[in-house]
């Protein structure tokens, strides 16, 4: 049986060359492990979303109690949900963890600079998947933050009104948006997400993993301190065991905190008080927020737009633009740490000054 299967599905090469592959270990080892921890959480939203299409309907008439359902009557079904909803946050996180902490250790040089391009398109496309997918369940909270999200987008100067109808299907958030998002949510996103998944896991395996700076100057100085472990089976099972934990802190909190599912939504009713999009985008909101009407005689939302859109091009072109030079890296991480600050503290202005 064996030899039948290796004729036609040989895979003792790729099995040799794993156990001969090895993977850096040193001081900042931990790291390494979210992005694996990422690639597990969105497995995981693919097989529990493939379960939730079985029983959700699409369209602004049956959404609201077909989900109703699937955490009423079908078995298990809230659980299902659930975890789908706390692993797409759980995503976030971890996505966000492995993008700072390849910043931080300057796993951006050269010849790794389409891996992290790369990996910033994978964390925008996450960032979409949220966004298309707070919608679909059809409740109050998701309706009037997709209608406040989708606003955003008619500042863009010329195309504006176009990008909104575009989002929307229409002029306002009916049933065609939920359709049109439902679509980009389990179809187009998930096929673009796919391809790029696989390119950036090929770039990885390819050029391997990054050593920090500080780490190759002390290889340099003692040649015997570089060490490395085998990536079979020695980074897989820790790899495995750093899943196994994600999946304990899913199930807990799937368990002991069921994802809620609100009241439908009614698009005739005015907005509930302490409407605010996921934390993700909390940031962004508050930001938003306290932006003045106008900064020199510009549109404020435009001017905060401008530059949250330059900020994704500055950290998708970042290898380019820091280039070889310690000085330019050094900065780089400065301003990456100021970003995350920054973020940090507006998220947390939005929490405490936003009622639930």
């Amino acid at each position: 049986m064996k030899a039948w299967l290796e004729e036609r599905l040989p895979l003792s090469g790729v099995i040799a060359m794993l156990r001969h592959k090895r993977v850096p270990h040193h001081r900042y080892s931990v790291w390494y492990y979210f992005g694996g921890m990422t690639l597990f959480l969105f497995l995981i939203q693919v097989g529990t979303g493939a379960l939730l299409l079985l029983y959700y309907r699409p369209s602004a008439a049956e959404a609201y109690e077909s989900v109703q359902f699937i955490v009423s009557r079908v078995p298990f079904g809230w659980l299902v949900r659930s975890i789908h909803a706390w692993s797409a946050n759980l995503m976030v996180a971890s996505a966000f963890a492995h993008l700072f902490s390849v910043l931080f250790l300057h796993a951006y040089r050269r010849p790794r600079e389409l891996t992290w391009m790369s990996g910033v398109v994978l964390l925008l496309l996450t960032l979409g998947f949220g966004f298309t997918g707070y919608l679909l369940p059809w409740n109050e909270v998701s309706f009037f933050a997709t209608r406040v999200g989708t606003d955003i987008a008619a500042t863009v100067p010329l195309a504006g009104d176009a990008l909104v109808r575009f989002l929307r299907g229409g002029d306002e958030v009916t049933g065609a948006t939920l359709t049109r998002l439902f679509g980009f949510h389990v179809a187009i996103l998930p096929a673009v997400a796919t391809v790029l998944v696989a390119f950036h896991l090929l770039l990885v395996q390819g050029h391997g993993m990054s050593v920090p700076p500080s780490v190759e100057a002390q290889d340099a100085s003692d040649p015997a301190a570089v060490r490395s472990i085998p990536f079979l089976p020695h980074f897989l099972l820790r790899d495995l065991f750093a899943w196994t934990a994600v999946l304990a802190v899913l199930a807990a909190l799937a368990t002991l905190y069921p994802w809620e599912l609100g009241a439908k939504a009614d698009p005739f009713a005015p907005a509930p008080a302490g409407i605010r999009p996921e934390w993700y985008f909390l940031w962004a909101f508050e930001t938003l927020k306290h932006v003045p009407p106008t900064v020199a005689g510009v549109n404020g939302e435009l001017v905060a737009v401008a530059v949250m859109g330059a900020g994704a091009g500055v950290a998708l072109l970042l290898p380019l633009l820091a280039g070889s030079s310690a000085r330019a890296r050094a900065a780089v991480v400065w301003a990456g740490a100021a970003a995350l600050l920054f973020m940090s503290a507006m998220t947390a202005l939005a929490l405490r000054t936003v009622t639930p």
